[in-house]
């Protein structure tokens, strides 16, 4: 059993293969590839993933059969190919949409049907909030006080991050070259501060943060030069004034 790890899940990858040995670098190729699907995957709380591949001397060509269970599902792909490897990415970019197309159904269903399922993925604390703490950072417009205060909603928010921007495709390719999950996870706390004081008291705080996710990727999608500056500078605050634990 391999491992993708990423800044939000772990992909397990077990490779299966009969009537033929995968060599090393194959393996390390089809790692990278699968990097995709690692990100794709980020914030499930499970994501096993069995890659089966066989060599028919009958008809000298390879199957690359791809079982993906997600929590409430198993997707499964599969093709094949007088090589391996279009066979295999044949059936990865087919298991890519299946992925997609199971998240917009999860995003469509109420809260009650994903909590069976084990897929609602709410923004809820660590630890303690201290209230108080946080509104005195913002009275007193210190916003690394203020990231220090939301810190027991950090992991929550990295985990919604990395399964919202998937809804942007062209934005979710750039992750790990030029934008990083952690860039959105700031971006989000960086918001809360700067409409600390207009939020609903009636929602909950981490529905609050969850609902500040779109704006900010669609706002790094349009301006990605302007609002990583923005995010760079608000971390820089905080780094100078030794935030403990922060991303």
């Amino acid at each position: 059993m391999k491992q993708i790890v990423g800044d939000d899940t772990k992909l397990n990858v077990q490779f299966d293969t009969h009537e033929f040995e995968l060599a090393e670098a194959e393996k390390v190729k089809m790692m990278e590839n699968l990097a995709s699907l690692g990100r794709q995957v980020a914030g499930f709380p499970l994501a096993d993933l069995h890659l089966y591949m066989e060599y028919n001397a009958h008809s000298r060509d390879y199957s690359a059969k791809l079982s993906l269970r997600l929590p409430g599902t198993t997707l499964v792909t599969n093709d094949h190919d007088t090589q391996l490897h279009p066979a295999f990415e044949r059936a990865l970019a087919a298991l890519r949409e299946n992925v997609r197309a199971y998240k917009d159904q999860l995003e469509r269903m109420p809260d009650r049907q994903r909590q069976e399922k084990g897929t609602v993925h709410r923004v809820e604390p660590a630890g303690g909030l201290d209230a108080e703490r946080m509104t005195a950072a913002f009275e007193a417009d210190d916003y690394a006080a203020f990231r220090v205060a939301a810190l027991p909603y950090e992991e929550s928010v990295r985990k919604r991050a990395g399964r919202w921007i998937e809804r942007y495709p062209d934005l979710a390719a750039r992750v790990g070259r030029g934008i990083q999950i952690n860039d959105l996870v700031e971006g989000v706390f960086l918001a809360a501060f700067e409409r600390y004081n207009s939020r609903p008291l009636d929602v909950r705080f981490g529905d609050w943060l969850d609902g500040l996710l779109d704006p900010v990727v669609k706002a790094l999608q349009q301006h990605p030069d302007a609002e990583l500056e923005n995010i760079n500078l608000a971390r820089s605050a905080v780094e100078a004034q030794g935030g403990p634990g922060l991303v």
